[in-house]
């Protein structure tokens, strides 16, 4: 994966304003950007996802533009093939394991079918399951899983698409911190067996030391190191 990344934006709320300037240039796979709240960090995920537009500067990845303000380009969220895992996972309660991954593939608002046998399951979808161990929790909800399986659930639904990268918003905050160990192992083993390029932002030094081949620090808006 090859980033360049130079954007900057102002956000205001009242008399307060929030300046974030952020340079990054890498061509690792595995990117940690690791801040204390309000570094700036989930800003500058979301301006790469495509739900912020910066008010200058570029992004840049793998040679194609995603974002120029002297050319005016800004490309779409859904044009960018990137999946974003949100902190919180956003997993539909209403639906299953299965429908949750398989809703990554569907066109409209209409829900997947609970398809309760394997055979008719697309292969991409049966694919993802069986990889993360969820085959079996196919037909459980979100409230019924444990917090390793929904952020399972959430990267099966994530991956299923076959973005170019994978970006991750504190993905372990929620989890405790024997879970949080293992989760880190498994998607370190996961990156590097399928070679799935991932920015991840955390606020942890240990995820940092875990998982990061290049490593970025951010404070009030802008990288510090």
């Amino acid at each position: 994966m090859k980033l360049d990344l130079d954007i900057q934006k102002t956000l205001t709320s009242g008399t307060r304003s929030f300046t974030l300037s952020v340079q990054l240039q890498s061509e690792h796979q595995r990117i940690v950007i690791v801040g204390a709240s309000g570094s700036g960090k989930s800003l500058t995920l979301q301006a790469l996802a495509g739900l912020l537009r910066p008010d200058s500067g570029h992004i840049r990845l793998d040679g194609d533009t995603l974002f120029d303000a002297a050319q005016n380009i800004w490309l779409p969220a859904q044009e960018r093939r990137l999946a974003y895992v949100f902190q919180d996972y956003a997993l539909f309660p209403h639906l299953t394991v299965y429908q949750n991954v398989a809703f990554a593939l569907s066109t409209g608002w209409r829900n997947p079918p609970c398809h309760a046998q394997p055979a008719q399951w697309p292969a991409s979808v049966a694919r993802w399951l069986d990889i993360f161990g969820l085959a079996p929790l196919a037909g459980q909800y979100p409230s019924e899983l444990s917090g390793g399986q929904r952020q399972r659930t959430a990267l099966a639904r994530a991956l299923v698409t076959e973005p170019r990268a994978l970006l991750l918003d504190e993905p372990f905050s929620a989890l405790d911190p024997t879970l949080r160990t293992t989760m880190r192992a498994e998607l370190l083993a996961l990156q590097e067996r399928l070679q799935v390029p991932m920015i991840l932002i955390t606020h942890d030094p240990e995820d940092a030391h875990a998982l990061g081949q290049h490593v970025v620090e951010m404070q009030d808006g802008t990288r510090v190191h």
